[in-house]
C-alpha cells in the first residue's frame, strides 16, 4: 500500500507522513532536503539553479517510486513526483525562472519516467492558505528558505488547486489544513486517519 502527501511548501507533509506512518506502522519516505546540493543555492539564485534543482529532485523522487515497488511494502510518501513536473518546474518557467529549452527536456524526463511507475493507491491533498504557509515556515526557521518570495508561494498555490481539480490517477484526499491542526489536535489527527481508513478500505 501506497499513500503519497502532496502540498506546498510549509503545508506539513514532513509532519502528517511522520504521524500516519507511526499510526499504521507503515515505512516513512521522506523528501531529501537538508542533504540536496542545490537548495541552498536555488533560493540564492533560482534563474541559475532551477533546472539542476529540479532535475535533481525528480531523479530522487524516481528512485524513490521504484524502491517502494520493488519492495512491495507499506509506505507513506512525503511529496510525489507529480509535484515536480505539475507545480514547480512549470511555475518556473512560467516566472521566467527556467529556460524553454530546459523545461522541455525536463518534461520529457518526467514522461518517461511516469511511463515506468504506477500512481500510488491514496493521494493526500493539504491544502493551504498563504498566510498559513508562511507562519509555518517561519515556524520551522530553515535558513534556505528565509528568502522565499511570496509571489512564488502563490504561483505554487495556484498551480496546485489546478492539477488537483484535473487529478484522475487514483484516490484523492484534500486536508484543509488553515483548519484541520492535525499535529496539535489529536482529535483533528483521528478525523484525518478515520478519512485515510474510509478511502482505503472502500468504505465511500
Amino acid at each position: 500500500m501506497h499513500i503519497a502527501i502532496a502540498g506546498n511548501i510549509g503545508s506539513g507533509k514532513t509532519t502528517l507522513t511522520r504521524l500516519l506512518s507511526k499510526h499504521y506502522n507503515w515505512e516513512a519516505k521522506y523528501e531529501s532536503v537538508d542533504h540536496n546540493p542545490y537548495l541552498s543555492d536555488f533560493y540564492n539564485d533560482m534563474e541559475r539553479w532551477s533546472f539542476n534543482l529540479q532535475v535533481y529532485f525528480l531523479k530522487e523522487r524516481f528512485k524513490g517510486i521504484v524502491e517502494i515497488e520493488r519492495e512491495a511494502s507499506h509506505v507513506v510518501q512525503d511529496r510525489t513526483i507529480y509535484e515536480d513536473a505539475r507545480i514547480f518546474a512549470p511555475n518556473l518557467h512560467s516566472m521566467g525562472l527556467m529556460s524553454s529549452r530546459d523545461f522541455e527536456n525536463y518534461n520529457s524526463l518526467f514522461d518517461l519516467m511516469l511511463s515506468l511507475v504506477k500512481a500510488p493507491d491514496l493521494l493526500i491533498y493539504l491544502r493551504s492558505s498563504i498566510p498559513n504557509l508562511v507562519s509555518q515556515i517561519h515556524k520551522r526557521g530553515r535558513d534556505y528558505e528565509s528568502s522565499i518570495r511570496i509571489d512564488y508561494l502563490s504561483g505554487l498555490n495556484d498551480r496546485y488547486e489546478k492539477w488537483i481539480s484535473e487529478y484522475k490517477d487514483g484516490k484523492l484526499l484534500i486536508i484543509d489544513v488553515d483548519k484541520v491542526k492535525f499535529e496539535d489536535s489529536q482529535e483533528h489527527l483521528s478525523q484525518v486517519i478515520d478519512k485515510v481508513d474510509a478511502q482505503l478500505h472502500g468504505l465511500f
